[in-house]
């Protein structure tokens, strides 16, 4: 069923970055339609407290924020949907969104879908998500003050995430599946030069030990097959993020080698009035204060290119 309507903008995704977006675009009087996914609210639904997000001093829960961008983002006239989207054109104007329900056309898009981490999948990694496992050191890593933690991952996002952890944690282990690291030698050298931290290599995750809160890492040696348990009250996953650009494939929006959209110039993407925001672009940060500056920036953007494509069809 395609929607008769014609948006101003369309904001795809609803976490920092999509509702930012949102509440920018529904005050300069766009009237976006946000498509929040079926799980709306971001990588912050599933966790606990967040303490860096500025104008909270005594911190926030991550779905209570989520809660509060959605409120701000209704009051001034975006409309939600929650409905994943299967597809997207974006050859000419109006662009079109096809979701599990629908097909939406709008003048403008900014795509804020995010980035997932990736996980190993296992019962207990999945159940203690936010309650002691966790995928962001610079995000919870003040909770672990004085305990001792683990980081999964032989590259350097785990070489980096297992030193920031030092500053609070009495001990980190770096546990590795392989007995050589995909990580650089200088990040490989610094990790082994800190007193903190320690290496388990050449073993497999077998479980998240704990019922309400990590109380350990079962690991299995791969040559002997001896399983033991890492005494540690946190888990961080360092294997990499995955962004969520699978559904724009067809759409002619360029992604570098690992899948996350090339950003052109500021929040612009290859195509012309196609933009990006938050971690869906962003690699390296992936803070929820970063994703949604590039919300604000994003929809700034796409209100600028609307007036301008407006005063040029007027003339």
């Amino acid at each position: 069923m395609t929607n008769e309507e014609i948006y101003n903008s369309i904001i795809i995704g609803s976490g920092p970055a999509g509702l930012t977006a949102a509440i920018y675009a529904a005050r300069a009087e766009l009237k976006p339609l946000i498509i929040a996914g079926n799980k709306p609210g971001g990588q912050l639904m599933d966790t606990t407290e967040v303490e860096n997000f500025p104008g909270f001093p005594q911190g926030i829960m991550g779905p209570d924020l989520m809660q509060n961008m959605t409120r701000q983002a209704e009051r001034f006239g975006g409309k939600i949907v929650q409905e994943n989207v299967a597809a997207a054109d974006f050859s000419q104007s109006p662009f079109s969104v096809k979701t599990d329900r629908a097909e939406y056309l709008a003048k403008s898009i900014i795509i804020a879908t995010g980035a997932e981490a990736m996980w190993l999948n296992l019962p207990g990694e999945q159940r203690l998500r936010g309650k002691g496992v966790s995928a962001c050191a610079t995000c919870d890593g003040f909770f672990f003050k004085g305990k001792k933690v683990a980081v999964i991952g032989g590259g350097d996002s785990a070489m980096e995430e297992a030193n920031f952890l030092t500053k609070f944690a009495e001990r980190v282990t770096i546990v590795h599946r392989r007995n050589e690291f995909r990580a650089s030698k200088i990040m490989l050298k610094r990790a082994q030069e800190n007193p903190k931290i320690n290496f388990a290599a050449n073993v497999s995750v077998v479980d998240v030990v704990g019922e309400n809160n990590v109380e350990g890492l079962k690991i299995k040696n791969n040559d002997s097959g001896e399983e033991s348990v890492l005494d540690v009250q946190g888990v961080f996953l360092a294997i990499g993020h995955k962004p969520a650009t699978e559904v724009f494939k067809n759409a002619g929006i360029e992604t570098d080698e690992k899948g996350y959209i090339k950003i052109i110039n500021h929040t612009h993407t290859n195509k012309e009035g196609v933009f990006v925001a938050g971690d869906v672009a962003d690699a390296r940060y992936r803070q929820a204060i970063s994703a949604a500056g590039a919300g604000c920036m994003a929809a700034l953007d796409a209100e600028k290119y609307l007036a301008e494509a407006e005063s040029g069809s007027s003339n």
